[in-house]
């Protein structure tokens, strides 16, 4: 067949599209196959369903949590008004008040939401049968990937700030932080003691002596680490070697 005998086959074919009968007196409805919406792969509804009212309440309250965290670390506590908070959410001023008693227990909220899980893998690992050196490894890790340079290291500068002036503030932390990680890694560091691990009991004594790298991290933080940045991994890797001796090469 040559070639223009094929074209003119082509244009004779008749077209295989369905076509839709019309009503009398009715408009060319019927449109192109190619012009229909698509269907996304794997969803049966054209639109997802609307969240919950138990989400929207939580997503507030998340919104709150970090617009309060904001406020109180530019303006400090005393100066933190809710209507600034507020204004940060989004929400409206009586909003807070549907979450929240006052500033006050927004503060503490955000140290319970913030700070807890913490806590409790602390406590967790404390309280574990493990060698006390990978158990301070473990918190220095979790200190260097959880807390430092994140939002959760705007907190506890906020607590060392803000606590001496504000001493239910300082109080509320101790029960809630301090008062649960002191006695678990004072009772590790007496584990530690009797199994030989540690040649003198200073750490069973003053567990503080475990955290203190931390607190001061975050203290030149906030006042030099624009000037001189720490490297905290380092930083926490050398302090483990003098309380536990360097590792061994092999």
């Amino acid at each position: 067949m040559s070639e223009t005998v094929a074209k003119r086959a082509v244009r004779t074919k008749p077209a295989s599209r369905k076509v839709t009968a019309r009503k009398p007196g009715s408009r060319e409805a019927s449109a192109p196959e190619a012009s229909a919406p698509k269907k996304a792969p794997g969803r049966t509804s054209p639109s997802s369903p609307p969240p919950s009212l138990a989400e929207r309440q939580a997503e507030k309250r998340d919104a709150i949590l970090n617009a309060a965290l904001d406020e109180f670390s530019a303006s400090g506590f005393a100066s933190a008004r809710l209507d600034d908070v507020a204004r940060r959410a989004g929400v409206a001023k009586g909003t807070i008040y549907l979450y929240f008693r006052d500033k006050e227990s927004l503060f503490q909220e955000l140290v319970r939401s913030m700070v807890s899980p913490i806590v409790g893998r602390i406590e967790a690992a404390g309280a574990a049968d493990l060698p006390a050196r990978f158990v301070a490894e473990t918190i220095a890790a979790l200190f260097a990937n959880e807390i430092f340079g994140t939002r959760r290291e705007a907190l506890l500068r906020l607590i060392i700030t803000e606590g001496p002036r504000f001493p239910r503030i300082a109080e509320f932390y101790f029960h809630e932080v301090i008062e649960r990680v002191v006695p678990a890694m004072r009772g590790l560091m007496s584990r530690a003691v009797a199994r030989g691990e540690l040649k003198h009991d200073a750490l069973a004594r003053f567990p503080q002596l475990l955290v203190a790298p931390a607190l001061m991290a975050v203290v030149w933080s906030g006042l030099f680490g624009r000037f001189a940045p720490l490297d905290i991994r380092e930083l926490l890797r050398a302090h483990i070697d003098l309380l536990f001796g360097e590792r061994s090469a092999t």
